[in-house]
């Protein structure tokens, strides 16, 4: 086959790459687990019609066909690859409703693809990981807690950095807008998301283009300017609301979530959490608490975890499956570590068995089945080079330690290639140190 070219937005990491991902894979479910939270899979596509409800635009899909099928015109049962695992989990709860258990907190760690322009942190195809919780009729507050403290336990297993955990209250928004006489909340909201990249400038522009008047429109910019590190946010917004004239039940109760968020994440994820009105989430099937996740030092990212709550989007005409979660995009977060974080050596094996001849091979052989049937990764040396080279080809690979099988009835010897301290050993017994056994991610 001649050399392709590359696809860009669809990213091949090296072996070490892979290995990186991976750990922060296994990391992830293991604080996923570690909250009971049970993982699912489920499959690539998804009828185009029930991807398109959602809100993208059949830009963003890659729409499944066949070479015999050209001209074909889609319909809203093409199949089409899911762009995130929201649908998914939606029609996945529906469908299994009964066999479920409620409040159901389920993870996913899949591939999505999605057809935007790839750029820095943007892909075609990526990994997302999910957590969510789903309840029947009714879901806890709680859980709005429960997810975010999750996910900050989660990032902060990581050697990312300091990451900021920015929350807010959808509540607290549609309260304050409808108070000032504004009707179409969702076209507010979907200017006050694109803050961070457009700045209050050109989203007060659009704002008055949407209709607003200039000083309901400095009052949206105004509410979006408050933050706060601790539950003080309230004392803020309710600052801002008396003055404006703005007040109802559902802005104290937007502003009593939010208060409790803020005092509940103070506990589970000390100095990661901070109130922002500024967190938006432009899509519209948010009706509670929001979350926005950035690395500290990193802007140019952009958001690394993002979800909210939602009480309509699971529904079956008869009941209604409300719910709470947040989305690591993993691919986005893997590139951007793959610059400072590597990983201790480029293959699984801990050990390499060297071989002291070709005819005595099968002892080498013997060796590495006692180690594998113990848990202990290893590789056989491919040739019988002196011991010199064979040592050099495992430092190569990072592999920390050499096998070396006793001649003549002698015993066999581990070397520890890192220090130089060279043992008798035997394959029935000898382990190495735990923090040797597999390899673990290092700073480059």
């Amino acid at each position: 086959m001649a050399r392709s070219k590359a696809v860009s937005g669809f990213p091949e990491w090296l072996p070490e790459g892979r290995m990186v991902e991976r750990q922060v894979l296994d990391a992830l479910r293991r604080v996923f687990e570690l909250h009971s939270y049970v993982e699912i899979e489920t499959r690539a596509v998804e009828p185009l019609g029930d991807l398109l409800r959602k809100g993208e635009t059949s830009k963003e899909v890659y729409v499944l066909g066949r070479l015999q099928d050209e001209g074909a015109s889609f319909s809203d049962d093409t199949l089409a690859l899911h762009f995130d695992l929201t649908v998914p989990l939606a029609r996945y709860v529906l469908g299994n409703a009964g066999r479920l258990d409620f409040p159901f907190k389920r993870c996913q760690i899949q591939k999505v693809w999605r057809g935007e322009r790839p750029q820095q942190g943007r892909f075609r195809e990526f990994t997302q990981a999910d957590v969510d919780v789903i309840g029947r009729d009714t879901l806890p507050f709680t859980y709005e807690v429960e997810v975010a403290a999750v996910m900050a336990e989660a990032l902060r297993a990581l050697p990312i950095g300091q990451v900021r955990l920015s929350v807010n209250n959808r509540k607290v928004c549609e309260a304050f807008y409808r108070g000032l006489g504004l009707t179409d909340v969702e076209s507010v909201l979907r200017w006050i998301d694109k803050l961070a990249k457009i700045g209050p400038v050109l989203v007060g522009e659009g704002l008055e283009s949407s209709g607003l008047t200039p000083a309901q429109s400095r009052a949206c910019l105004e509410l979006a300017s408050l933050n706060a590190d601790d539950d003080g946010i309230t004392a803020l917004v309710s600052g801002l609301a008396s003055r404006l004239g703005v007040g109802s039940a559902l802005l104290e109760t937007g502003l009593s979530e939010l208060g409790e968020l803020m005092l509940s994440l103070a506990e589970d994820a000390p100095g990661v959490a901070r109130a922002d009105l500024s967190v938006a989430r432009g899509l519209d099937y948010y009706t509670g608490s929001v979350y926005e996740t950035t690395l500290i030092g990193a802007p140019e990212l952009g958001s690394i975890c993002s979800g909210g709550r939602y009480d309509n989007l699971v529904s079956s005409g008869k009941q209604v499956f409300p719910g709470v979660g947040l989305s690591i995009g993993v691919t986005r977060l893997v590139s951007h570590m793959l610059g400072s974080v590597g990983v201790s050596r480029s293959v699984p094996a801990c050990v390499w068995i060297a071989v002291v001849d070709e005819e005595h091979r099968s002892e080498s052989r013997t060796v590495a089945r006692a180690l594998r049937a113990r848990g202990i990764p290893c590789d056989v040396s491919p040739n019988a080079a002196k011991y010199g080279k064979q040592i050099a080809a495992a430092d190569r690979r990072g592999i920390p330690f050499v096998w070396f099988p006793g001649e003549d009835g002698e015993a066999d010897q581990v070397k520890d290639i890192r220090s130089g301290e060279q043992v008798e050993a035997s394959s029935e017994s000898w382990s190495p140190p735990d923090g040797d056994l597999v390899p673990g991610l290092v700073g480059v």
